[in-house]
């Protein structure tokens, strides 16, 4: 008779319409059950007319932490205007379902503008699921970040890689090398755009089929990159080369957050290592291309190559983003069940197409206009960006000048800013330990976040003073190399920290936020490009260092004053307070 009762209790489930989820009335009121075959009937039946599953009660949703008070949404969780279940891309239930009414039970309000229904039933992940990316065994999600860690330098290596070789563009198509530097610098320039449609297409369709279309397209428009009859097609073409790489600059930490919680912070210092070491390898590898071979086809099809290889591998990556997992499980249990009503949230109240625009394009915009705090971090990290796309036209310049060294020589110089980076790859973990600590003992500030800027902000500053200062002919090319190194450490701590100071200081709006750093960050790296060889034709080779140290020298102030007013600083500036919704 135990069996019989279990199984009368799951049908009581069913009817379970009062406040806490349980059965408002006994099983026998509307059934009379005799055996256990007739209970079995009966839940069969019932599962194929009305399409229902046993659902959360209040009582299990109360366990699992769920109150009236709503949690903010995660950093990847999808656009919901005003959403009553932020919980569920996270949450791991027994049975996979919850009632909105259920909710509503607990205090949950809906907006005006909803049109989610009292038997609406949100797909959750359950306990343990396999399907939950921060389910998955440690050594996937490291393999998986290694790989899309890859993915970021394939594209940024794209940005790169006909600077070390503007001399076969010159020859090809004749023209200048101020022409031809505009190859490096609208590639960069479609960094700036292809945020804009990617983004919000991955929190619709996922991250899998953004990558898979993105990086088909990357690939595809080399072969016009390389068999243009014009330089104006060869612009075109990088350009749109840009927008479509610029998916692995948008999503992939996204994609780290969507596997990792507890290591989250390391698999972002190892991002943060990427977008400026691909780079650098693509200055290093097509130096030597170009002098061996005089031909800028080559490099292309070598560019082509790898954005073929990484395309293929990250279409082999199974999805990251809770969200699309959570709505392609809904639609599944639609079709099994015939219960309409299972559903995601996201499905439930779907932003409008305006409100999608808002979000991803205009508020992106306004915030460069109306939020001073986040013009100057923004502004610090545009900059040491910019410096590095710089440094690809400035060494150049310097090393020919001073010992008449052709582009694969000159690419080796780089090899110290890649050094560099690595050694700021061994001070990160040290920083996310003492930060770990430190959200034991109180609540943390996104101040705390700016730790890592403090350490790295003077090295960009010094290696710019090594390399004005070592700039002349009697000194050994080691002198001016060794900079980078100085450069490379204090580049990735810098992007690290300041990248992490953004999101918790405008957690409200963390990806509207990021998306403003994206934009600014390339926005200067196109331009440095355009006007360093004048700047250091027309100062000196030393001096032009020196100019930009010293604007890296005014810089410094931000993360340190930060750190110190930051919180009063907040208050006084920022429109509203935007950490409401922060949550360590």
């Amino acid at each position: 008779m135990s069996s019989s009762s279990d199984n009368r209790s799951k049908i009581n489930s069913y009817h379970s319409d009062d406040d806490d989820g349980a059965s408002s009335a006994n099983t026998s009121d509307d059934f009379v059950v005799h055996n256990l075959q007739d209970v079995t009937s009966i839940q069969s039946d019932r599962e194929k007319t009305l399409g229902l599953a046993r659902t959360e009660t209040k009582k299990d949703l109360e366990l699992l932490g769920v109150t009236s008070a709503r949690p903010p949404p995660s950093i990847t969780a999808p656009p919901v205007e005003d959403p009553i279940f932020p919980e569920e891309y996270g949450l791991e239930t027994t049975t996979g379902l919850v009632r909105a009414k259920t909710l509503e039970s607990l205090g949950r309000t809906k907006s005006h503008k909803s049109e989610i229904k009292d038997d609406t039933e949100f797909v959750t992940f359950t306990i343990g699921d396999r399907e939950n990316p921060h389910n998955w065994p440690m050594a996937i999600k490291w393999l998986y970040t290694f790989l899309l860690s890859m993915l970021v330098i394939c594209a940024a290596y794209g940005s790169s890689c006909l600077s070390g070789g503007l001399f076969t563009i010159n020859d090809k198509y004749g023209v200048s090398t101020e022409v031809s530097t505009l190859t490096v610098s609208l590639m960069v320039l479609g960094f700036c755009v292809g945020p804009l449609l990617w983004a919000p297409l991955s929190e619709q369709i996922g991250r899998r089929p953004v990558y898979f279309i993105s990086f088909g397209l990357y690939t595809v428009l080399n072969v016009p990159c390389a068999l243009s009859p014009n330089i104006g097609g060869l612009l075109a073409s990088r350009f749109l080369c840009g927008v479509c790489a610029a998916s692995a600059l948008t999503n992939v930490g996204a994609s780290l957050v969507d596997m990792h919680n507890d290591t989250r912070g390391i698999a972002i210092a190892f991002f943060s290592f990427c977008p400026y070491s691909g780079p650098v390898f693509g200055g290093l590898v097509n130096g030597f291309i170009s002098v061996g071979t005089n031909r800028l086809d080559i490099m292309i099809w070598v560019n082509m190559a790898f954005a073929g290889v990484m395309w293929i591998i990250v279409s082999l990556i199974p999805e990251t983003y809770a969200p699309v997992i959570l709505k392609q499980r809904a639609k599944r249990l639609r079709k099994e069940t015939g219960n309409m009503n299972i559903m995601t949230e996201q499905e439930a109240t779907p932003l409008s197409f305006k409100e999608l625009v808002n979000t991803n394009l205009l508020l992106p915009l306004k915030f460069t206009i109306t939020e001073p705090i986040l013009d100057l971090v923004c502004g610090f990290v545009a900059l040491i960006y910019a410096l590095l796309y710089a440094f690809f036209f400035a060494y150049p310049y310097i090393f020919s000048k001073l010992y008449g060294y052709k582009d694969n020589k000159i690419g080796l110089m780089f090899v110290p800013i890649l050094i560099g980076a690595g050694l700021a790859l061994t001070t990160t973990p040290y920083i996310e330990k003492k930060y770990k600590e430190l959200c034991k003992r109180r609540k943390p500030e996104p101040e705390d976040r700016l730790i890592g800027a403090m350490i790295g902000a003077p090295f960009p500053c010094i290696a710019l003073f090594i390399l004005g200062a070592t700039s002349y002919k009697h000194i050994i090319w080691v002198g001016p190399a060794s900079s980078g190194i100085a450069f490379g450490y204090g580049m990735v701590l810098i992007y690290y920290s300041l990248n992490n100071y953004i999101i918790d200081t405008y957690a409200k709006y963390a990806a509207s936020a990021l998306a403003t750093k994206v934009f600014l960050r390339s926005a200067g790296g196109a331009a440095f490009p355009l006007f360093i060889t004048y700047m250091y034709e027309g100062l000196g080779l030393q001096w032009a260092s020196w100019l930009l140290a010293f604007v890296c020298l005014a810089m410094i102030l931000v993360p340190f004053g930060f750190y110190k007013y930051g919180g009063r600083l907040r208050q006084k500036w920022c429109k509203e307070d935007y950490t409401v919704h922060y949550d360590e």
